[in-house]
């Protein structure tokens, strides 16, 4: 097993090494890929150094079984029949391709068997938003269908890259030391004691892409007509996420049946015991793969609806961890061998 992962210098890149190494992936010769700027740094794997390539249009992939990219869109895009021509399976973690008809988008705890139809040879790893919503609304869904759903994100800065994760703390820095926010580049507003009601760019309706990615892709990956309205915000979090989560089903379902199904969901925790104070939050489910869940209670204005509170490590399950079990499944199913 030879494995790639492209953009090894970013905060998913980064991720990866790691997710393989904890998970004990198995593979023979790992290689990593990178842009001019990061072409020969070295990153220390299983205790063996690794010097990251140029990525380049050339045979770099003919004996590659599975590439990581986590690169951006356009490089993806522009880089994806190069990776793919000689057999190797693309695990693509940009938005490039998450629409494409061609192109499975996958969850594996909600539809891993997508994974193995790809006619180009590409597997898309859904919006990080997404993907723990899917994982939390799956076993409920198995209860009886969700016909909508109504969302409110609270982001973190490492949904932006390590860049804006490193922003963020400049900008705590500077108010401690200055009493002023001097460093304001990756966001448009000061992250800092703030939050910012946008995430990505407003399309014409002025819901964001952010937004949109949550109602298509929810939608693909869970095979369903279900209607998901958003509203995506950037919060002052390092690197989880969370999501308040309102949800209507066909038949009404109790909040007992729902906690029960949540217990027994693969890739879930629930930590729902309001009363003493214990819910999920992003400071507990950073650096863990799960998705907590909590705040499980009916909805006042829905009589068959419900509502609950989630939060999952943006890097992880939100990205390198979905990625990686996604090359974990098709392994166990012997589609890669």
């Amino acid at each position: 097993m030879k494995v790639a992962i492209v953009g090894a210098s970013g905060a998913v890149g980064q991720e990866f090494l790691r997710i393989l190494a904890e998970r004990n992936f198995p593979m023979d010769k790992l290689v990593l890929f990178g842009s001019e700027r990061s072409a020969g740094r070295k990153y220390t794997f299983k205790g063996k150094d690794h010097e990251v390539k140029l990525l380049q249009h050339n045979d770099d992939f003919k004996d590659i079984d599975i590439a990581f990219v986590s690169a951006g869109g356009s490089t993806s895009k522009d880089f994806a029949e190069t990776i793919t021509k000689h057999g190797t399976v693309m695990i693509d973690n940009s938005s490039a391709f998450r629409m494409d008809e061609d192109v499975p988008l996958v969850v594996p705890e909600v539809n891993a068997a997508d994974a193995l139809n790809r006619p180009r040879g590409i597997i898309a790893n859904p919006n990080c938003t997404t993907i723990m919503m899917v994982v939390v609304l799956e076993p409920i869904n198995k209860l009886s269908p969700i016909r909508k759903v109504h969302v409110s994100s609270y982001q973190s800065a490492s949904g932006a890259g390590a860049v804006a994760m490193a922003e963020l703390q400049q900008q705590y820095k500077e108010i401690v030391e200055t009493g002023e926010v001097k460093t304001i580049k990756k966001f448009p507003h000061q992250l800092a004691y703030n939050v910012i009601p946008q995430i990505d760019s407003m399309t014409e309706t002025d819901y964001t892409k952010e937004e949109m990615k949550m109602f298509n892709e929810t939608r693909k990956i869970m095979h369903s007509d279900v209607r998901t309205s958003a509203t995506c915000v950037r919060v002052s979090s390092l690197r989880s996420h969370s999501e308040s989560v309102w949800f209507e089903t066909e038949q009404p379902l109790s909040v007992a049946r729902i906690r029960q199904a949540l217990e027994a969901a693969p890739g879930v925790k629930l930590v729902d015991d309001p009363q003493n104070y214990v819910y999920p939050m992003p400071l507990e489910s950073a650096g863990h793969d799960d998705v907590y869940v909590g705040r499980v209670r009916k909805d006042l204005a829905d009589d068959n609806g419900n509502t609950l509170w989630l939060t999952g490590d943006q890097i992880r399950k939100g990205a390198a961890l979905n990625a990686v079990q996604i090359a974990e499944y098709l392994i166990k199913v012997g589609d890669i061998k």
